[in-house]
């Protein structure tokens, strides 16, 4: 008999037990992470009703699921998004990790633990969980909600957060000691290690896959994508981070291609069952029976969570502007610890600086939050109404006073925008310098003089790095020139500070040029500065390499703007528009119109959504068509797309109507019979005798059609409708049982 090597029947044990318990979940309407989770205890050794053979192959499987799971938070992140997140996001998700890093930390001291345990167990509460949320949402049907969409945007900047602080967490468990100087080189390291990925990705990937579309099918796309997956995973590693940050990188990565949909709907089963493999192994590491001990942890890091997260997303919302309403129902929405937490306490054990007891801990505080979650939801209205009836006048008109209006017009000066620009474009295109003359240096240089290692080769070598740098130093020197130009022309601009811009970047690249050749070359200073002085001449009024910096601009920019460009040919809506209804609690939410909702075939005059929900719909989406601020006698079709206005509570009662007619409807329709494949005798006394298909009218009567008759030891498929019926035939009929019924008692 053949042995059955123990990865294979492992992970059999995990997935048959992950499949029971989460096949309950499903059935009670838990989150099946929990699920994951729970199956783990009962397949750990904890509890030996399984038999795992070897569980480092676990944290083997285990491994790859982080990386999927990170690999599919990036196809969801988008960099891009962080800048029309907006601020409101950004204020309240620093305000969060900030005041839960904090809050942990102390925690952590209060409970006498360790340094190090203390930072990681602020870094497991600093972090909601983005699953759990969106599930609580759209399972309460608030998904349209304005609070929703802010959350959803706070947990996008937590994610990224997430990533830097998993990278910062194990520089510092590495070193020991937290190092100012050291903290700051790896954050400038990790910026320029996404920022150089960003630029060339953004460059490359997109323009590769639609070239490559022709040949990209299914299972092409997939294999390409998870092989670039596991090459980026590959290249972080070796320079030193964490697989998770390379896989995450590389899904941000492809979240700005086209394929981006395809790629996140033919690699989210490899997610999942890799996902699932990871939730499992959580569970297999916890003794359930020894949980007891650390009741009072548990307690009270649960307290803490909901607590901070409660006040500090409250605060943070406020702060960035938003109503008290929002700010209440935001911060009950984002209570709870994320999955982020186990791939925290993973990595401290994985580097050996947690002790053991923080991983059960952690994960049962986690259990406590998420089914405290959808409770906290429901609770934030009554708890909102609640202190607009306990709060002193005076106080609820501060607020009031904080809530602004997102104001369109542009109050910066025109010194501030070419200040903020020039910073941009300069730490841009310098990063992008920078990196060309490491790589340079450290791997084409090395190359050349393999075959010559003489002046010709340092010559060759100084020449292609100069050129590569080229088309990048030009952008730096002559970026916003123009702008500056002007300004130079106004008679009461102070014209300084605008010449010393333009010799402050030229100098920079001039100082570039120099390091370079003084990496080949012993000149002094002089002939290096005169050398380098030509070429940076060369390089502003060089027309060949204007062009190409143009092309390189333009292509970086068609890449990263083809995907929003779609989304807003799709767009009904201007926007600055949207900002607009927000900030008066009226906003846009799409629906889809299900195949069997009654709507389905009406026009909208006798829909009157008005009249009944208080909503209007403003666009139909029709396939690539769009019908802007459709008439009365628009008719609505199944898959239509829908774009409404309304209030929140408008929008719920629209979404809940919605949902309840389709539901109404589904009974309805699995009341009915489906269509069978029937076989009936015809005796001598049945009135088809005699009778043809056509004439019989079977179809037409009794909704049945005839496919074939057997008569005696022959038979006919797809008989002629002159066919008669003959005593002794068989009839085989497809059609509604209960119809066959009718027609087989009507010819008896």
């Amino acid at each position: 008999m053949n042995h059955l090597p123990t990865l294979i029947s492992d992970l059999a044990v995990i997935l048959l037990s992950a499949g029971i318990i989460t096949l309950l979940f499903k059935a009670i309407k838990q989150p099946v992470v929990l699920g994951y989770i729970i199956a783990g205890i009962i397949a750990g050794p904890s509890l030996n009703i399984f038999h795992v053979a070897d569980i480092q192959n676990i944290k083997t499987w285990a491994d790859i699921g982080v990386i999927f799971l990170l690999f599919s938070l990036g196809l969801d992140f988008s960099f891009k998004k962080l800048f029309h997140i907006g601020g409101t996001a950004f204020i309240t998700a620093i305000t969060v990790v900030i005041g839960m890093l904090t809050l942990g930390y102390m925690t952590g001291k209060v409970l006498g633990w360790s340094h190090i345990n203390c930072m990681f167990l602020g870094g497991m509460l600093a972090m909601s969980s983005t699953t759990i949320i969106i599930k609580s949402f759209e399972d309460m049907g608030l998904r349209n909600q304005l609070f929703a969409g802010l959350v959803i945007g706070v947990l996008i900047v937590e994610d990224l957060v997430a990533v830097v602080l998993m990278v910062l967490l194990s520089t510092i468990s590495v070193s020991k000691e937290i190092s100012g100087w050291d903290m700051i080189f790896n954050i400038l390291r990790l910026g320029m290690f996404i920022l150089i990925w960003f630029i060339s990705g953004i460059y490359l990937l997109p323009t590769f896959l639609k070239r490559a579309k022709k040949w990209l099918n299914d299972e092409t796309l997939l294999v390409i994508s998870l092989a670039l997956c596991l090459g980026m995973v590959i290249l972080a590693t070796k320079i030193g981070f964490s697989a998770a940050l390379g896989a995450f990188v590389m899904g941000s990565l492809l979240a700005e291609t086209l394929e981006a949909e395809r790629i996140e709907h033919l690699t989210r089963p490899v997610k999942n069952l890799f996902g699932a493999i990871f939730f499992v192994s959580v569970g297999m590491m916890i003794n359930p029976f020894g949980l007891t001990q650390y009741w009072l942890p548990i307690m009270l890091i649960t307290f803490v969570v909901v607590f901070g997260q409660i006040t500090f997303g409250f605060i943070g919302m406020l702060l960035s502007g938003q109503t008290l309403k929002v700010a209440i129902q935001s911060g009950f929405s984002l209570a709870q610890v994320g999955e982020f937490a186990f791939i925290i306490a993973s990595l401290g054990i994985s580097l050996k600086v947690t002790d053991a007891q923080l991983y059960p801990i952690i994960v049962a505080v986690s259990v406590l939050t998420t089914f405290l979650t959808p409770f906290l939801i429901r609770l934030s209205e009554p708890a909102y109404k609640r202190l607009v009836h306990i709060l002193p006048a005076s106080w609820l008109k501060a607020i009031q006073k904080l809530s602004f209006t997102p104001q369109l017009a542009n109050t910066q000066s025109i010194w501030a925008e070419l200040i903020k620009d020039l910073t941009r474009i300069v730490l841009i295109y310098l990063a992008i310098t920078i990196t060309i003359i490491f790589l340079g240096l450290r791997y084409v240089d090395p190359l050349i003089c393999k075959i010559n290692n003489g002046v010709w080769g340092h010559t060759v070598s100084a020449f292609v790095i100069i050129l590569a740098m080229a088309p990048f130093l030009r952008a730096i020197m002559v970026k916003k020139n123009k702008t500056i130009r002007t300004l130079l022309q106004e008679q009461d601009m102070n014209k300084g500070p605008l010449i010393s811009l333009m010799i402050v970047r030229i100098m920079l690249c001039i100082g570039l040029v120099m390091y370079v050749l003084g990496n080949f070359f012993q000149f002094g200073w002089t002939i290096l500065f005169l050398i380098a002085f030509s070429v940076i001449a060369f390089t502003m009024f060089s027309n060949w390499l204007k062009r190409g910096s143009i092309n390189i601009e333009t292509r970086f920019l068609s890449n990263l703007t083809a995907r929003q460009k779609k989304a807003d040919s799709e767009r009904p809506m201007r926007k600055e528009f949207v900002r607009h209804l927000l900030s008066r609690d009226i906003h846009l939410a799409e629906f889809e119109i299900h195949p069997h909702s009654p709507n389905v075939g009406k026009p909208l005059r006798e829909i009157h959504m008005r009249e009944h929900y208080g909503v209007n719909i403003v666009s139909i989406i029709r396939g690539d068509d769009r019908i802007n601020i459709p008439g009365g006698g628009e008719f609505l079709y199944p898959h239509d797309r829908i774009v409404v206005v309304g209030t929140d509570k408008q929008l719920m009662k629209f979404n809940y109507s919605m949902d309840e007619c389709i539901s109404e409807r589904d009974k309805d329709i699995k009341s009915k019979k489906e269509v069978f494949l029937e076989q009936i005798l015809l005796d001598g006394n049945s009135h088809l005798i005699g009778k043809t298909i056509s004439t019989a009218k079977l179809r037409d009567k009794y909704n049945c059609m005839v496919i074939g008759i057997e008569r005696g030891r022959s038979s006919k498929m797809n008989p002629d409708v002159t066919e008669d019926f003959r005593p002794g035939d068989i009839l085989w009929l497809v059609g509604e049982r209960q119809k066959i019924k009718e027609l087989v008692e009507d010819h008896k």
